[in-house]
């Protein structure tokens, strides 16, 4: 393959997720006319249309959405390779993006990201926080760690990092006052502080006394969108909540909230580094991932 083959191929590629050649020719810092010649003269190898254009948009055909997966896989793989190579002689530096959950993120990513910026010199962290699942490529994310299912996506790479595990707690004050439950069914004659957004709380991973997992959706008489002021209302007496061992292991320790219903957490959702296939993993991605893998393989609240 000649090396105008393989321009084409990722001016074709960055088209597609650009959605116009404007934006192609941003990513790839040359003129909106050198996109569309060299997708063009792609298309004339190829024998075959592979983008539909319009004077707003382009999008692609269907020979053009599978000839545009196949690129995506050969280019990670070329990328991988050279990341490889990379990897082995370079010192994580340069500028990296990385975009984490608001309370998980602070709590146990942070302190992670803080050591690794303290043996790195060379490199230059810009971390957000936030529960709003970012667009990677469109805000120039180079690393995102996200909590539960991920998006289907071919332009997203990813690691599994963390199994969160959950349990139900409450505060002894408020089992004192209102009862300890002896059954999900109990919980409708209790006070039950929900995590949840937009009108919709999230459901509860419950084991059953018959050891089977389900899901159970509380009718939550306290709704809040942040895990840490979920913590604080249910120190605070407000009722029953269903809480992260990585929020709440340190309460539990000390006694200030009790697991009700089972004395074992449950594995309720999975975290996930991801990161844009479209870019190789840089030694700066690279390091920041092992560490996070390392760090989450046996952390301490996980105990609780």
């Amino acid at each position: 393959m000649e090396s105008a083959d393989l321009q084409g191929i990722v001016a074709f590629v960055q088209a597609v997720e650009a959605g116009s050649f404007t934006g192609a020719g941003e990513r790839l810092h040359v003129t909106k006319s050198a996109i569309g010649k060299s997708v063009a003269q792609l298309e004339q190898r190829l024998g075959v249309r592979l983008l539909n254009r319009t004077t707003r948009s382009l999008s692609p055909t269907s020979e053009g959405v599978s000839y545009y997966e196949a690129c995506v896989r050969a280019l990670t793989e070329i990328e991988a390779a050279q990341s490889l190579l990379a990897s082995r002689r370079q010192i994580p530096s340069g500028r990296l993006r990385i975009d984490v959950p608001l309370a998980f993120g602070r709590r146990c990513v942070a302190p992670v990201l803080f050591e690794i910026s303290k043996k790195f010199p060379d490199l230059t962290m810009e971390i957000s926080f936030n529960d709003r699942r970012v667009d990677l490529i469109e805000e120039g994310i180079d690393l995102a760690i996200r909590m539960g299912e991920l998006d289907e996506s071919l332009s997203l790479a990813a690691r599994r990092i963390y199994a969160q595990r959950s349990a139900i707690c409450a505060a002894p004050a408020y089992l004192e006052a209102h009862g300890r439950p002896q059954s999900v069914e109990d919980l409708a004659r209790h006070s039950v502080i929900g995590y949840g957004r937009d009108g919709i709380v999230r459901p509860w991973t419950i084991r059953h006394a018959d050891g089977h997992v389900g899901s159970f959706i509380p009718r939550a008489r306290l709704v809040l969108g942040h895990g840490e002021p979920l913590l604080d209302a249910a120190l605070a007496g407000c009722g029953i909540a269903f809480l992260p061992t990585w929020l709440a292991a340190d309460s539990l320790r000390r006694g200030d909230l009790e697991m009700v219903l089972s004395d074992c957490p449950v594995e309720n959702t999975v975290a996930h580094a991801v990161w844009p296939v479209t870019r190789a993993l840089t030694p700066k991605v690279r390091v920041v991932v092992d560490a996070l893998v390392e760090h989450f393989s046996a952390p301490a609240w996980n105990r609780a």
